[in-house]
């Protein structure tokens, strides 16, 4: 009979701890606070893998694919790169201030200053006499910039740096104008100008022109 109850306080004494531990660990853990925090932080991270889990399937290779046409074009516009040649008829007195007036139409129409480059064949244009008296690498260092309109002697055309249109005054110097056309046209990306006489134009440069 001693050994009754010696199990009841075997049992109290079990029962007793382990209420203690149960009512420990509720306090001890608040679910509702790391549930949200590990749910909201993966989400935010996982779009990132989520567009790669459709990453593997075919349709995405295909544009890998389209890839090769796309070079195709960009051979194609090597191919075209000759550009289109306008030649607006003026006198030799007159082909400077034709050629600012096709300056100010091609500034009108939307092109960018940076994009375009003035050469003359005769006299220098009163901006670069005036640019080239602070002196020649600060007058060059202008045309790295790329910010404006860029006037240079057609003598120096080697120096020029390619642009999307160049346009040539023919006002003088036939020597000057026969060696530079041809190279003005290497620098005019898509549209080149000349200003002049159509008929000595066509003489200078040839019958291509």
């Amino acid at each position: 009979m001693p050994l009754t109850p010696e199990e009841p306080q075997i049992h109290e004494s079990a029962q007793g701890p382990r209420a203690t531990a149960a009512a420990g660990r509720p306090a001890s853990t608040p679910r509702p606070v790391p549930g949200p925090r590990s749910a909201a932080s993966p989400r935010p991270g996982r779009p990132v893998p989520g567009p790669a889990k459709p990453a593997p399937p075919a349709p995405r290779p295909q544009p890998g694919a389209g890839q090769s046409p796309a070079t195709g074009p960009e051979n194609r516009s090597d191919q075209r790169s000759t550009p289109q040649l306008q030649v607006i008829p003026a006198p030799a007195d007159g082909a400077l201030d034709a050629a600012e007036e096709a300056l100010d139409l091609l500034l009108e129409s939307g092109r960018a200053p940076g994009e375009v480059l003035v050469l003359t064949t005769g006299d220098q244009h009163p901006w670069t006499a005036h640019e080239l008296s602070f002196g020649e690498a600060a007058y060059w260092a202008q045309q790295d910039t790329g910010d404006d309109v860029f006037f240079a002697d057609a003598a120096a055309v080697e120096r020029a740096a390619v642009r999307p249109v160049v346009i040539v005054a023919v006002n003088g110097g036939d020597e000057t104008a026969a060696r530079a056309l041809p190279l003005a046209m290497a620098r005019a990306g898509v549209l080149l100008i000349v200003c002049g006489d159509p008929e000595r134009v066509a003489a200078l440069v040839g019958a291509g022109v």
